[in-house]
């Protein structure tokens, strides 16, 4: 009997133990739930507007038009401090960004095709983004973006962008205000960003060409080149007919494009040093005669440069940014895939040339 006592005691032991551990975990496992629940609590009431970091009211609207925008300095892509009152005097194109955000790499053409505008009425594109350098660099090149970058320190955001995501859009005027109520998403942000360009409103039946469903990414290898007629510098027109039975490099650029400006006496070299033996050159641009004249003789380009209505062209090669070129077989066929960027363009222009060479060695 007694060993059944001493039994039934230590099971009774054993179970009080086991009993005291599981309310442990229950409580600690509770514990941690009411921090995240309490964690949860303070993100929602952040994200509804209801209060900031610091417990003051923040709107999730962002900030009101009128209202002045607080100040910041941040480093650029280059390593240089910029800050705000740097821009004072011009308007202020004001975009929350970032290189690995889908609807950032949506719309970055279509901002890069409004840059010459923007600037002619006195408006700066500014982007204040995420990621490193490079990854802004890399997004900037294949989109055509020529605009002061600046960096969140350690991924935190701007007072002006507290609780909002990315893109998102201020129009600051030349004292530091918010002039335009704020764009929000891939949709409103070029829509404000085209309208900063115009000095327009935007009309109810228009669309952003983030809405549209033409092409973005340029017309695929084995599609059949769109034809055109355009004026050339000197007022001859030139057809794409007229490189039937011969290779085409097909450059579209910008006179107010700062990679375009930086690839342009490349293809001026390559041109002199290579000729149309192999594959012509033939760039589009668009914008005033006389300044396409200045810069086609400032960068030594003696192949054909044309002027497209606008990117009346560039639309039906269903691409917005620039540099980019197409290579075009003898049948008038689009060779290979899009080429964007200066890197990609002349590497495109060296294997055509590499490609002669050979075709003469083995002939």
């Amino acid at each position: 009997m007694d060993a059944v006592v001493a039994a039934v005691v230590g099971l009774l032991g054993v179970a009080v133990v086991v009993l005291v551990y599981m309310i442990y975990k229950i409580v600690a496992q509770q514990g941690r739930m009411l921090v995240r629940l309490d964690s949860l609590e303070q993100y929602v009431a952040g994200a509804a507007g209801f209060s900031s970091a610091n417990g003051q009211p923040v709107s999730p609207a962002g900030l009101a038009v009128g209202t002045p925008v607080p100040s910041f300095r941040l480093p650029d892509v280059n390593g240089e401090t910029v800050a705000l009152e740097d821009f004072r005097g011009r308007r202020l194109l004001l975009v929350h960004w970032s290189p690995s955000c889908g609807f950032c790499d949506q719309i970055a053409a279509e901002l890069a095709t409004l840059q010459g505008d923007l600037r002619k009425r006195n408006t700066e594109l500014l982007l204040v983004s995420y990621g490193d350098s490079e990854s802004n660099r890399r997004l900037a090149a294949k989109s055509g973006l020529d605009c002061p970058i600046l960096l969140h320190p350690d991924d935190s955001q701007l007072e002006a962008f507290t609780h909002l995501g990315t893109p998102v859009a201020y129009l600051v005027d030349e004292q530091g205000r918010v002039a335009e109520p704020i764009a929000i998403g891939a949709n409103d942000v070029p829509v404000l960003a085209r309208d900063a360009a115009q000095g327009r409103r935007r009309l109810a039946s228009e669309r952003s060409l983030g809405e549209s469903r033409i092409p973005r990414d340029g017309l695929s290898a084995g599609t059949p080149a769109p034809l055109f007629s355009l004026p050339d510098l000197a007022g001859r027109t030139v057809s794409l007919e007229e490189y039937r039975g011969r290779r085409l490099l097909l450059i579209f650029s910008d006179p107010h494009c700062g990679p375009c400006d930086a690839l342009a006496p490349q293809l001026g070299r390559f041109h002199r040093e290579h000729g149309d033996r192999r594959v012509a050159l033939l760039m589009v641009t668009r914008g005033e005669r006389k300044e396409n004249r200045r810069k086609a003789e400032e960068h030594g380009l003696e192949f054909p440069v044309v002027i497209q209505p606008r990117w009346k062209l560039s639309k039906q090669y269903g691409i917005f940014a620039t540099p980019v070129a197409f290579l075009v077989d003898e049948e008038g066929v689009i060779a290979t895939d899009v080429a964007q960027g200066a890197d990609e363009i002349l590497s495109l222009a060296c294997a055509e040339f590499s490609n002669e060479r050979e075709e003469v060695r083995t002939g």
